[in-house]
């Protein structure tokens, strides 16, 4: 048998390919831009949109210092602890209108920052009965509900906002004395951390 002579392999015999292919890439991601273009689909957006820094800690502390009510910084969050005479009647949900340029200032404040933001109602441990509640964990729980309310209704977009109630299983101070009982009556606006 013969021996026929091997080829030396051309490494540059090929080359055409590697052109070729990035011809057809470019043409297929053509196609699927003009595709998806045609049947309504937004375009995809060169650089993301910026998402705005939550605001420091100190800074919010410093401008809801100057509104003369609590507020701390604890590991859940940046507090701010408004007790039930300055918004509600006792027994009830309805914010006072004594409460609202308050709430006003609070909203502007919380316009101000991304943070997610939970509304915390809390009451103290004397159990309540009337025709509209039927018990601590409904009262707590409504007040949250219509500060959210407010809040909406002063431009803080709802998928920001969330209610909880406590009822008076979170109380800051003893159940035993008249002031005791009206400081574990409060909700909290809680600034949670990014």
């Amino acid at each position: 048998m013969k021996d026929t002579p091997r080829r030396l392999a051309d490494p540059h015999r090929d080359r055409w390919m590697v052109s070729y292919m990035d011809v057809l890439t470019i043409l297929l991601i053509f196609f699927l831009v003009a595709a998806a273009r045609s049947v309504g689909m937004p375009p995809v957006p060169a650089t993301p949109a910026p998402v705005a820094a939550p605001a420091p800690a100190a800074f919010l502390r410093q401008r809801l210092a100057a509104l003369n009510i609590d507020v701390k910084q604890e590991s859940r969050g940046l507090v701010i602890s408004l007790p039930q005479a300055i918004l509600f009647g006792s027994g009830d949900d309805a914010i006072g209108a004594k409460a609202r340029p308050m709430i006003d200032e609070i909203a502007a404040i919380l316009r101000d920052v991304p943070n997610k933001v939970t509304l915390i109602g809390h009451a103290d441990a004397v159990p309540i009965h009337n025709k509209r509640f039927k018990n601590n964990w409904e009262l707590a729980a409504a007040r949250g509900l219509r500060l959210l309310e407010l809040l909406g209704s002063e431009g803080i977009p709802e998928a920001r906002l969330s209610v909880a109630s406590y009822s008076s299983y979170d109380p800051r101070d003893t159940n035993s004395t008249e002031g005791g009982r009206a400081s574990n009556r409060r909700v909290e606006i809680v600034i949670l951390p990014e």
